[in-house]
């Protein structure tokens, strides 16, 4: 018996090489669950940032063990499962940035006067990755690429607005937070709409070159 096959090309049999069938996915696509965990914890703590409601920090930290972080950070377990290094990464990575928050905001003792550069350094690196990421992004879809570029611009204005204490900065890296969350809903929306429905209804803009 040839044996079965998940991806696109050949495989060689005894009779000689036979084409295979399309990728079968066992598991269930991760990234709708993936994305609408980052962008509830993102709102939460944008509204926070933007100084619309100042509590939402207190939602962002409970959210961001749970579901940006535990749940995200399944999804992006889920992820290599289905062979999506781009996917595993960013889902795995950004699981790891809300636990990573929940620990230094609830265990991380800092000073005040040290608190800029602690931040600051915190907020830099996953500026760095947020930014490369965006490259691969482009090979995804449109959607998934604005979340990753409203993504930087947020963590390039929470960045300078730590280092330089700057009230003003945070609080426009807060609106542009809430953008970023919109974006990524919306993403998530369209991912388990159209996987349901099994037909593209709401648009994403695929990037991909077709096969």
């Amino acid at each position: 018996m040839a044996p079965e096959s998940v991806e696109m090309g050949v495989v060689e049999v005894a009779e000689g090489p036979v084409p295979t069938v399309p990728i079968l996915h066992r598991t269930a696509d991760p990234a709708p669950l993936g994305l609408a965990a980052f962008a509830m914890t993102t709102f939460a703590l944008s509204v926070s940032n933007a100084n619309i409601w100042g509590p939402g920090a207190d939602a962002a930290l409970a959210l961001a063990l749970v579901y940006g972080g535990g749940v995200q950070l399944l999804a992006g377990m889920w992820e290599f499962t289905r062979r999506n290094t781009f996917g595993a990464l960013a889902f795995s990575s950004f699981g790891a940035f809300w636990i990573s928050y929940y620990v230094f905001g609830k265990f991380v003792a800092v000073t005040a006067a040290d608190a800029p550069v602690a931040v600051g350094v915190f907020l830099l690196g996953w500026t760095i990755f947020t930014f490369y990421m965006i490259v691969p992004s482009f090979r995804v879809s449109g959607a998934v690429a604005l979340v990753f570029v409203l993504l930087t611009a947020t963590f390039v204005l929470l960045t300078i607005g730590a280092f330089q204490s700057s009230a003003s900065l945070t609080k426009w890296g807060g609106y542009i937070g809430i953008a970023t969350a919109a974006a990524a809903w919306y993403a998530s929306f369209a991912g388990v709409v159209n996987e349901t429905f099994k037909k593209a209804i709401i648009p994403t803009i695929p990037l991909a070159p077709k096969s």
